[in-house]
């Protein structure tokens, strides 16, 4: 591990904190994720391998722990010390609300959906599953599938065998701002940026089940939303 030398505790948090992909793997697990996989779908364009290193440094810096579950079956968790950095991640987030605008690079589409994902509110969904194809604009993304259940909602990059109950058509853009607060969807609707065709009753129910980005609170007066 890279060190500067200095006994300050900023600096000895940095070294290990402020690595390239590191506050993503711990904003990541803050949010409930556990295994690899999931990890590697929350932080799109990290290599595996160098996903497999920052988790070997996070276990012997005493933040992130491996367990070996039934099958063999390995999951990861913070430690006490790896929960403490919550503050940090949270204060991160509301800067970056408040002071940073997003822009074309922010909105990876595969991100963006699984962000979507991670942001199901599964107690307020039917029962059941409600499969949702998601057309995005952008040429080379998609289409992405929603699968909308209990306990954890996911995202499919292959038709997942179910019959389609909606068809939602947007962009990444348009999904991140409403995620943020930024545009309300009755706003982006109006705009002809987001659609969503099915049975009357799941569409008009549709954006009661997504919940907002935690960091939607931070917002600026100067950026609030569109009203609706």
């Amino acid at each position: 591990m890279r060190t500067y030398g200095q006994y300050c505790p900023v600096a000895r948090t940095a070294e290990i904190f402020a690595e390239r992909w590191t506050p993503i793997i711990i904003r990541n697990l803050l949010a409930g994720v556990t295994t690899f996989g999931q990890l590697l779908a929350g932080a799109p364009g990290i290599p595996k391998a160098l996903l497999a290193e920052r988790l070997a440094g996070l276990q012997r810096a005493g933040i992130v722990e491996r367990r070996t579950g039934p099958g063999r079956r390995v999951t990861y968790g913070l430690t006490d010390a790896g929960r403490e950095l919550k503050p940090l991640c949270d204060a991160m987030g509301a800067w970056g609300m408040r002071w940073l605008e997003v822009e074309p690079q922010h909105v990876d589409p595969a991100y963006v959906l699984w962000a979507t994902a991670r942001l199901v509110d599964v107690d307020a969904l039917p029962p059941g599953q409600v499969t949702v194809r998601v057309d995005l604009r952008e040429a080379a993304a998609g289409p992405y599938w929603l699968l909308l259940h209990r306990p954890v909602a996911e995202v499919c990059t292959h038709y997942p065998g179910t019959a389609e109950d909606l068809i939602l058509r947007t962009d990444a853009d348009a999904l991140a701002r409403w995620h943020l607060r930024e545009c309300s969807y009755a706003h982006l609707v109006r705009q002809q940026r987001i659609r969503i065709d099915g049975p009357p009753g799941l569409v008009r129910a549709f954006p009661q089940w997504i919940r907002p980005s935690p960091h939607a609170v931070h917002r600026t007066p100067a950026s609030a939303p569109p009203s609706s």
